[in-house]
């Protein structure tokens, strides 16, 4: 794959030249955090790229141009994890600002549509849209998380899998398998809180990661393989073009 076609990073001006018009932009959006013992801390942000790249070339061959923008490898992160080394904890306030400045570039260029592929379950991006949505109404600005829009228990066997489970394991070997380490994974044990009603959802808190899981992670990975992260990336990205399509040629 040319990823100099769809890809910021990569693409030269003179690639860029080539297209007359782009027709949207896609900004996979990360974190950087521990995931397990075995999967890199950009996990996020890399296994959104990834799918964002393989989006980009199914929408080219709908003749719709797309370019993805480099990840954001930041965000937001629950006590018990920003207190581990070398995660990275965004403010609500940050990320705002960021998403903001994006988006007033590249309507300044004429581009008016923008799809955020989150690989990162800490963020949520509706309030800043919203806030956007009221100051640029001439902008689209899709929000979307790669890992829960496809039930995983058509294409993998734990029950419990959150992060750095068989979901995201299985995901990122079929992308980076020279990244991913097996033989530093813990089986992703967790903790339920001692309230009933936050195991059941009745209201939400953010959980002490260091006290709700022994290893970072939720969720068992042994299980994981690089034929069942294809299977639901191929899912995932053809979903994904699907939307692009329409959001790119259908009024809302």
């Amino acid at each position: 794959m040319n990823y100099s076609e769809f890809d910021v990073t990569c693409a030269k001006w003179g690639d860029v030249q080539k297209i007359d018009k782009y027709d949207m932009a896609i900004l996979p959006w990360g974190a950087t955090e521990p995931h397990n013992g075995h999967l890199p801390y950009c996990t996020d942000v890399l296994s959104s790229q990834a799918i964002a790249f393989d989006v980009a070339a199914g929408a080219k061959g709908l003749g719709i141009n797309v370019m993805v923008l480099p990840g954001v490898p930041y965000g937001s992160q629950n006590p018990g994890q920003r207190e581990l080394p070398f995660c990275i904890h965004t403010s609500q306030a940050t990320q705002s600002a960021i998403l903001h400045d994006i988006v007033c570039s590249l309507e300044h260029q004429g581009i008016k549509k923008l799809l955020i592929v989150n690989g990162h379950g800490g963020n949520s991006f509706k309030g800043f849209i919203r806030d956007l949505a009221v100051e640029k109404p001439d902008f689209l600005v899709a929000s979307s998380e790669w890992f829960s829009f496809i039930p995983r228990r058509d294409f993998f066997d734990a029950t419990v899998d959150d992060h750095a489970g068989e979901q995201e394991t299985s995901v990122m070997m079929h992308y980076y398998p020279e990244l991913v380490k097996m033989e530093y994974a813990s089986n992703g044990a967790t903790r339920p809180f001692n309230v009933d009603g936050l195991n059941h959802k009745v209201a939400w808190v953010p959980r002490n990661w260091s006290e709700f899981s022994t290893n970072t992670g939720i969720g068992d990975p042994s299980k994981s393989t690089p034929e069942k992260g294809k299977a639901y990336a191929e899912a995932v990205v053809t979903e994904y073009v699907k939307l692009v399509s329409e959001l790119c040629t259908k009024a809302l």
